[in-house]
């Protein structure tokens, strides 16, 4: 005779799992958001241009897609080069320097 499953258990280990990985994912995207430097941008600023993103064409997202692509290989090949520099090409000291929204030309 076979043995009954636990349904039960085998619910809870798929929603860990679930949980595990909605935590992976939202930590990968904190660190892409940073690595592309996409960190000196407000939160209404960074929301929009992903509103605006996620709204294009499928040619405009396959030419970001591409652009994309060569910023990982980028990374993954001049890692340590550019050690203390941001993707952007400026020391991570300069990111300070920068103003915060509302600071300039507030309306």
């Amino acid at each position: 005779m076979r043995k009954p499953r636990a349904y039960d258990a085998d619910l809870k280990a798929l929603a860990g799992t679930a949980r595990q990985l909605k935590t992976r994912k939202q930590n990968q995207l904190g660190e892409l958001v940073i690595a592309t430097g996409a960190d000196t941008l407000g939160v209404e600023e960074l929301a929009g241009a992903l509103l605006d993103a996620a709204g294009t064409d499928a040619a405009t997202r396959e030419a970001w897609r591409k652009r994309g692509a060569a910023f990982f290989q980028r990374e993954r090949h001049g890692a340590g080069r550019r050690a203390g520099r941001e993707p952007g090409g400026t020391a991570a000291s300069d990111r300070g320097a920068k103003s915060t929204p509302g600071e300039a030309g507030s309306a």
